[in-house]
């Protein structure tokens, strides 16, 4: 008796391969894409908290908000000068976000999820974490484009980043000027809540569900254990995040400009003629702000 068997359909690479492209995909997310987000925001976030963590008197330097932003220049100038292979690192990292981005987005659109395997990952979990991948990838590309690339059109105010004066610049772009808040800045400063958001969110998610993929949370009990630690870990990276933003929202460019090329130079240039700090008011705003053209502190008496 002869038994016919019927041929296997063709499956095509990713078919073939979707338990090892699944697990690459959560891997990059992790290292190195979460790990550069990690130090990314403890960077940033230096700006406010770094006063406590430098080791030296600089000439000058002495209001604890300017010296945020002193240690926050310091650690700048040391990734982009001490580093080595600094090159490389990006190219990795690039090609890691591509990677994660590109079959993200496969995964989302194909529908091929852990919700159906997996009871206890919730439908608005795996909703939010494919739509905070959408806008974590656009915020991304902006946020390259605009302080690494240059793309300084799409900057209000035209402001180009810079690593030696990372602070004034990063303040300017942020705001939308180096004169204080228009329009477009308070969009920028919105752009960033939302962007900053939406990834860290992503990455604490994703270490989650990670677990899950790679088979080490199991059981609901054990997913709960780990949800409870990829939250703490996503508070405390939205905190950052979210001072990160704050600080250089609210700081003057012009002063922080004025900081940053006294701590090139390197000397007492910090100091007017008279020895006062003129400088102690770079981590607080006594100049204007304007909205759409409007002078919202035209009646606000400065104080020193």
């Amino acid at each position: 008796m002869s038994h016919s068997v019927a041929a296997a359909p063709d499956q095509s690479f990713l078919d073939k391969n979707y338990f090892l492209v699944r697990r690459l995909h959560s891997l990059t997310g992790i290292v190195p894409i979460g790990v550069f987000l990690i130090a990314h925001l403890v960077t940033n976030s230096s700006a406010a908290w770094g006063a406590f963590a430098l080791r030296e008197q600089l000439p000058g330097v002495n209001a604890t908000a300017d010296k945020g932003l002193a240690y926050f220049w310091k650690e700048v100038m040391w990734i982009n000068t001490q580093i080595p292979h600094l090159l490389l690192i990006e190219i990795t990292l690039w090609a890691s976000i591509a990677f994660h981005s590109v079959f993200g987005v496969y995964f989302a659109l194909s529908g091929k999820s852990n919700t159906n395997r997996y009871s206890y990952q919730s439908n608005w979990r795996y909703s939010l974490q494919r739509i905070s991948g959408y806008i974590g990838i656009l915020f991304i590309f902006y946020h390259v484009a605009t302080l690494r690339w240059g793309w300084t059109f799409l900057v209000p105010g035209g402001t180009k980043w810079s690593a030696e004066f990372a602070g004034s610049t990063l303040a300017a772009a942020i705001q939308g000027s180096e004169n204080g808040y228009t329009f477009g800045g308070v969009l920028v400063t919105l752009l960033y809540f939302l962007g900053v958001t939406m990834l860290v969110y992503h990455f604490a998610n994703g270490l989650w569900t990670a677990a899950i993929t790679w088979g080490i949370t199991i059981s609901a009990a054990a997913q709960r254990r780990w949800g409870y630690v990829c939250a703490g870990l996503g508070v405390a990276l939205m905190v950052m995040g979210w001072v990160s933003i704050l600080v250089f929202a609210v700081v003057n460019p012009g002063l922080t400009r004025e900081l940053e090329e006294g701590l090139k130079k390197g000397h007492s240039s910090l100091m007017d003629p008279s020895g006062n700090e003129r400088l102690a008011r770079a981590g607080r705003r006594d100049d204007q702000v304007v909205i759409g053209g409007v002078n919202l502190n035209s009646n606000r008496t400065s104080k020193e």
